[in-house]
């Protein structure tokens, strides 16, 4: 059974039938006209009252097939194969018509039709092409003189066939998105294995090396003094990067963070924030009595996220600054110089990308706007002209 299904999946992606794209569908939509037309050769092998009218069927699908594959589909807009279906349906037509209006004979093609429709297309192409295929349906049976009853089925046939085709379009779009998620959680663990390793790799050889330094017995006290507080920052930034990567497992699977809570200088902080970044450029015009209501390591965070984020994509200078807003909050913005974002739209999403950086792991900006509401606050983007805005509130100290 296993050897079978490789096979018939190998065949399938020789043949071109597998994917998405519009060279696939078509081919798709050219097996179905090919089944059709080795039917009306089965039909006319057992015997038919219209010989002459099955040949043409047969012959007409497997023209119709054979065109159908050799088409450059992949220089077409991915719609392009909608412009198959009213030849499709008018096939169906003319074979309802020359089985002499045995609709049994052709209503599992419509059916075929409408998964295929559901299986590659927007619901909408679906709904629109619904009473062309009932038109094509109900009019061999009248021309062929069916009854009432027989005619009526339609009613039924329709119907049944266009909710084929939202179901499976319901279910193809829930897995496209699962597909979609998929591809950015695996980009965030390159991203995110890459970026750790890097971050972790600085401080420990910064420690590493005032370690080694350390044990020099001539080192003059005041050298020692400042080596062993340098080797202490970079062992807190260790902490810190451990702490956000539980903030990040915290906000995803409780979507809560435990605060701190303290009267913090916001100058200061954002003074020592940038300190851990080494980017130059770099202006701070904080008034120094602005205090907020914060967890300091999680502002920190804020302003390492939001002002690392317009290094690495605008240009400097990069400005901070800070005022009070209504409600008893204090608003703090970080400006770059740069190009600014042509698309705000998914800026604070999981995943959403701040540039075009193929190692942007997408999570930053979502984090910051975590961090934030959970203070009590908001983020927000505005277009400086030139350059990028982020602007971020957090409680005033009272």
């Amino acid at each position: 059974m296993a050897s079978s299904r490789g096979w018939w999946a190998g065949l399938r992606g020789r043949a071109g039938l597998g994917g998405e794209g519009p060279t696939a569908i078509a081919r798709q939509a050219a097996a179905l006209l090919a089944i059709s037309g080795l039917v009306a050769v089965l039909a006319l092998a057992i015997g038919s009252p219209r010989p002459g009218t099955l040949v043409a069927i047969a012959v007409t699908d497997l023209a119709a097939a054979v065109v159908m594959w050799l088409l450059p589909w992949s220089r077409w807009p991915p719609l392009a194969p909608v412009a198959l279906a009213p030849l499709a349906l008018a096939v169906l037509g003319f074979s309802t018509w020359a089985f002499g209006g045995v609709a049994a004979g052709t209503g599992p093609f419509f059916v075929l039709f409408f998964a295929w429709l559901g299986l590659h297309f927007p619901k909408w192409v679906t709904w629109a092409l619904s009473p062309v295929a009932a038109v094509s349906y109900v009019v061999p049976l009248v021309l062929t003189g069916q009854p009432p009853d027989v005619v009526g089925s339609v009613a039924g046939l329709i119907p049944v066939a266009v909710g084929v085709a939202m179901v499976i379009n319901v279910r193809v779009e829930a897995q496209r998105r699962a597909l979609v998620e998929l591809a950015g959680v695996e980009r965030w663990r390159r991203a995110l294995t890459s970026a750790v390793a890097h971050d972790v790799r600085s401080p420990l050889s910064t420690i590493q090396l005032f370690l080694e330094m350390l044990r020099d017995d001539d080192l003059p006290p005041d050298k020692r003094d400042q080596f062993l507080e340098s080797a202490l920052r970079q062992s807190a930034r260790l902490g810190r990067l451990a702490s956000g990567l539980l903030d990040l497992d915290r906000v995803e699977s409780r979507g809560t963070l435990r605060l701190e809570l303290t009267p913090v200088g916001l100058r200061k902080a954002c003074q020592e924030a940038i300190g851990f970044l080494n980017v130059p450029g770099v202006v701070v015009e904080v008034p120094p009595e602005l205090t907020v209501t914060a967890d300091p390591q999680r502002l920190e965070q804020i302003v390492v996220n939001l002002v690392g984020n317009a290094a690495k994509y605008g240009a400097a200078p990069i400005e901070i600054t800070a005022g009070p807003a209504p409600g008893d909050l204090i608003w703090l913005g970080v400006r770059d110089h740069g190009a600014g974002i042509p698309d705000p739209d998914r800026l604070f999403a999981r995943f959403g990308s701040y540039g075009e950086s193929p190692g942007a792991v997408g999570l930053g900006l979502w984090l910051v706007r975590e961090l934030t509401r959970a203070h009590g606050g908001e983020i927000r983007y505005e277009d400086a002209h030139p350059g990028a805005r982020f602007v971020v509130t957090l409680p005033a100290a009272t």
